[in-house]
């Protein structure tokens, strides 16, 4: 109930009581308005609210942290005003971005929304990690899966074609190397009389096929694998001519020990951990989901 004004006082007295009451409506008002500013109807983990959808304050703070290592030092309130700004303004664009159909309509968004949804599944699949035990086991069936490919030391001798020569001259040419070398002739001294320079010559070192093939390319690498140690192949057909090959020394592959791949066969449990869940997680969708077909599609 208001302060009763006495029916006597003055119109000066009565303008101040009634300018005091509005005071004290403004004042309400205004204490009202910053408790929910500051947080008082917010939920406990809010640092603010848009439209109903919660700001975490965890993920503010880390913001807040994010900005405050950036800059090397203490943040005041004005930048950490400046952040939560900026998070309201995400939050605005995300939802007005919803309400406009971006997230059906626009296939870069779709992507991303995609490739989100499947990280988080996969994550959420790697963070168990599997005991001694089961890494055991696991390495024991996919031996094979680990295992080291042989590895061949192998020398080529390129001969080139066009512009340097015709296409039957580099073959003659590389087909009188091979006939050479395979009597036995040094093969410096064949190189030098029937062979040219190579811009990436094969190094002198044992190499696995993936990375032989980057020197020879697919087929002669195929080639090379073939033969036996010691021999010289036939002419192989090169983008720039043709090759003579000859196999030098073979290592045979061989199953590492565990100690030495157990982080490859840690990685390799939750990559297929990983896979596993996301097969499921999309079977369980489609289960869920009201899903027609056209028969003729």
């Amino acid at each position: 109930m208001g302060t009763p004004i006495p029916s006597g006082g003055s119109p000066r007295a009565t303008l101040w009581l009634a300018l005091g009451a509005g005071a004290g409506l403004v004042c309400a008002a205004v204490g009202l308005l910053l408790s929910g500013a500051d947080g008082g109807s917010l939920p406990t983990n809010a640092a603010a609210t848009v439209n109903g959808v919660v700001i975490r304050l965890a993920a503010y703070e880390r913001a807040v942290e994010a900005l405050a290592a950036d800059r090397r030092g203490a943040i005041g309130p004005e930048e950490r005003r400046h952040v939560l700004d900026r998070m309201l303004e995400e939050e605005l664009l995300v939802q007005r971005g919803l309400a406009l159909g971006l997230a059906r309509h626009d296939r870069r968004v779709r992507g991303d929304i995609v490739s989100a949804v499947i990280e988080l599944v996969v994550s959420q699949a790697d963070d168990a990690e599997p005991d001694a035990e089961a890494v055991r086991a696991f390495y024991a069936e996919n031996r094979d899966y680990f295992a080291r490919t042989e590895r061949l030391l192998v020398r080529s001798l390129l001969v080139r074609g066009e512009p340097l020569r015709s296409e039957e001259e580099a073959r003659a040419r590389a087909e009188q190397a091979s006939a050479r070398l395979r009597a036995g002739e040094d093969w410096a001294a064949v190189e030098q009389a029937l062979g040219d320079s190579q811009i990436a010559p094969v190094p002198y070192d044992l190499l696995p096929p993936a990375k032989l093939r980057e020197y020879l390319g697919p087929t002669s690498t195929r080639t090379a694998a073939t033969l036996d140690v010691g021999a010289v192949s036939d002419p192989q057909r090169a983008a720039s001519g043709y090759r003579v090959l000859q196999l030098l020394e073979r290592a045979p592959g061989f199953a590492p020990p565990l100690a030495e791949v157990e982080s490859e066969v840690r990685a390799e449990m939750r990559r297929r951990a990983g896979d596993r869940a996301l097969r499921e997680y999309l079977d369980d969708l489609r289960d869920e989901a009201d899903v027609r077909v056209r028969s003729a599609v």
